[in-house]
């Protein structure tokens, strides 16, 4: 139990460094340069942390916890997602071909994680 409690602690942690980071990124760096891609740098940063729980579970897996393919798939889901939200502003066909490609990715490696 204290794994996983450590492991939820640790992510609150993550979460205000992301929400930090992409603040910071927003207000006097002015990479971002509207309001609405600090929320998609939200969720492709925390998709990436997803995807770093997705390797701590796979090193130490929990009895009765979500898997290492599950964190890793919806980490991946998130990273599509924002990223396809940035995409938007050039063109939305870039988007949805990031998002079928990413949904095709995960549909292949389910396929071989059955065999």
């Amino acid at each position: 139990m204290a794994k996983m409690a450590d492991r939820n602690l640790l992510t609150i942690g993550a979460l205000f460094v992301i929400i930090v980071v992409s603040v910071l990124l927003y207000v006097p760096a002015g990479l971002l340069t509207e309001w609405w891609m600090v929320l998609a740098t939200m969720i492709v940063l925390f998709g990436g942390w997803l995807m770093a729980l997705a390797v701590m579970q796979r090193s130490n897996p929990e009895k009765y916890g979500r898997g290492a393919f599950s964190y890793f798939g919806w980490g991946l889901l998130l990273i599509a997602v924002g990223g396809a939200w940035f995409l938007y502003t050039y063109n939305w066909v870039y988007s949805l071909a990031v998002i079928l490609l990413v949904l095709g990715a995960l549909a292949i490696a389910a396929a071989f994680r059955r065999k």
